[in-house]
């Protein structure tokens, strides 16, 4: 690409998002992990990444090669917020009742209703009339399956409405039956009512005595059971024989964007729970492929040990954890180059042919890149078009350009670093800026000292994070005998399990970072021989870290 008119200021090679690049579908890369859940035969259906590792992209262009056979469902369009806000889902989770047959009966209902519209074009009365009368005459001679079909008559002429009416109907009557309940059973005064919600929505479970209490967990618990778990059972076996049965009917229903903020953590994970336990339960479905896709830290957060029965292990065995080596991301900047040079009239074969040759003294420029990311495509997109922001027109680009290029790159990566992680750890970039300025790598003393530094974060009453850091630092209060694993260990497992340090373990010069060795923080043992402490260099830039060579030799 020799010509000055082969990039102008504002040339790329794709946006950052999946949802904002215009190079998405024409220079997207097939990875092994698309094939993977592109795949019929393959199970792996819970796709899980960090934020910019390529979930979105990966759905969007399933739905691009299979327009016929894929249903989007977008939690933004099921009620879910309106769900965790309910005075009632509160009140039930004080009072220790299992929401989860109710939440599983919601996802079953909805995804069994969004794939009989899709396949049967229901969208009227009439259609899903005809839908009904086709489906009868089908299944006459089966006296179960016909008791299951009644199930859809009872949605009469609100079969067809949108996804979240459906999910707001379920939900009122189900808060009607726990009223009703609350009333009539019980005997309970109005005043007593009122506390209890209001009928039940605004109160709290603490309201009643403690034979009460158990009386109302029993019968409330027994309503959330009976939530039409048999019937919708039943027509999963229709779903699979009568309705989904042959693979030209093939389907895949894609979920994304579970990530968003929902009102109450804790209901909202338990209803992502309960999405991954109804789509083990339609894994019985031969021709549907049902996939979710979920960062990786909301999936680490939902507790599937102690809450499924045991079946964490089923679930881990049916997740996709996507990951990309080095060779794949040469391949993919590669691909974008070649589709973006040639809209500008001068191709390009490859990201080698566009940055400095290789030489003995500075090495691959491609390869210094990605070693300032996470290993994701939108740091490595973001990074190289950055670098042609700084070069534009200028032919091959300067490790002067990729160089100035890092400064504006380094500062945004870690915004973005501080967004992924801030809901659930508010000021975590307060942290961050502790390291401003330090030499790497940085001994166990020096890093000692900087974490002291972080836990005095708590004596600031402007501090937004005083509840994890508090909790992560209590060693440090309250147990003056404890090891130093003890006393850090906590902080220094969330900062290496977020990519932001590394670490190096006696003799062994190699950094250890999350991405190379994503178990190194869970064993007390490596964090209590961990001696050396780096930055990431993707971040390195923006703090003002300085590396200092002998160190790092030494």
């Amino acid at each position: 690409m020799a010509s000055s008119g082969a990039r102008g200021t504002n040339f790329s090679i794709g946006g950052e998002q999946a949802e904002a690049d215009p190079l998405l579908m024409e220079a997207f890369y097939e990875s092994d992990d698309y094939r993977t859940v592109s795949s019929r035969e393959d199970p792996r259906c819970f796709v899980i990444a960090r934020t910019g590792g390529g979930k979105s992209a990966l759905l969007q262009r399933l739905e691009e090669e299979h327009p016929d056979h894929v249903v989007r469902v977008a939690p933004e369009d099921l009620s879910l917020g309106y769900i965790t806000s309910l005075g009632v889902m509160r009140y039930l989770d004080e009072l220790d009742v299992s929401l989860d047959p109710l939440f599983i009966a919601l996802w079953k209902h909805v995804l069994l209703v969004e794939l009989i519209r899709h396949r049967y074009k229901v969208d009227s009365y009439a259609a899903k009339m005809n839908f009904l009368t086709t489906l009868r005459e089908k299944i006459k001679r089966d006296p179960g399956k016909r008791v299951a079909l009644d199930y859809l008559e009872d949605f009469q002429d609100r079969f067809w409405v949108e996804a979240d009416e459906r999910v707001r109907e379920i939900t009122e009557k189900f808060e009607e039956k726990i009223n009703s309940e609350t009333k009539g059973t019980f005997g309970l005064a109005s005043n007593q009512v009122a506390n209890a919600s209001a009928t039940v929505g605004s109160g709290t479970a603490d309201t009643f005595a403690t034979e009460t209490r158990r009386e109302l967990t029993e019968r409330f618990q027994r309503i959330v059971n009976e939530t039409q778990m048999a019937r919708l059972n039943k027509m999963i076996k229709v779903l699979d024989e009568d309705i989904l049965d042959s693979r030209q009917n093939f389907t895949y229903v894609v979920i994304d964007d579970l990530d968003r903020d929902w009102v109450d953590e804790k209901i909202s994970n338990a209803l992502i729970r309960c999405l991954f336990r109804a789509v083990l339960d339609l894994h019985r479905v031969k021709n549907l492929k049902v996939i979710v896709a979920l960062r990786t830290n909301i999936f680490e957060n939902l507790d599937f040990g102690h809450r499924t029965g045991g079946q964490e292990e089923k679930f881990r065995s049916l997740s996709l954890h996507m990951r990309w080596g080095p060779a794949e991301l040469r391949d993919l900047v590669s691909s974008r180059l070649r589709v973006a040079t040639k809209k500008h009239g001068v191709p390009v074969n490859s990201i080698s042919d566009v940055l400095p040759r290789v030489n003995t003294a500075r090495g691959d420029a491609f390869d210094y890149m990605l070693a300032r990311t996470l290993m994701r495509p939108r740091d490595i997109i973001a990074f190289v078009n950055e670098t042609f922001a700084i070069s534009a027109g200028s032919g091959r680009t300067s490790w002067e350009d990729i160089k100035n290029a890092e400064d504006s790159y380094s500062y945004k990566r870690l915004l973005a670093l501080r967004d992924e992680w801030k809901m659930t750890y508010p000021d975590i970039d307060r942290v961050f800026a502790i390291f401003a300025g330090a030499v790497v790598p940085m001994s166990k003393e020096e890093f000692t000292r900087r974490i002291d530094d972080a836990a005095l974060l708590l004596a600031d009453p402007y501090f937004r994070g005083t509840e994890w850091l508090d909790y992560m630092t209590s060693n440090m209060w309250n147990n003056p005998a404890a090891s130093w694993v003890g006393w850090y260990g906590p902080l220094l497992a969330l900062l290496y399990n977020i990519g932001f340090v590394g670490c190096t373990t006696g003799r062994q010069s190699t950094v250890r970072y999350v991405r190379m060795f994503p178990d190194f923080a869970e064993r007390v043992s490596n964090l209590e021989a961990a001696d050396g402490f780096t930055i990431h260099p993707a971040f390195q830039a923006a703090l003002d870290v300085r590396v200092d060579s002998l160190r790092q030799s030494g």
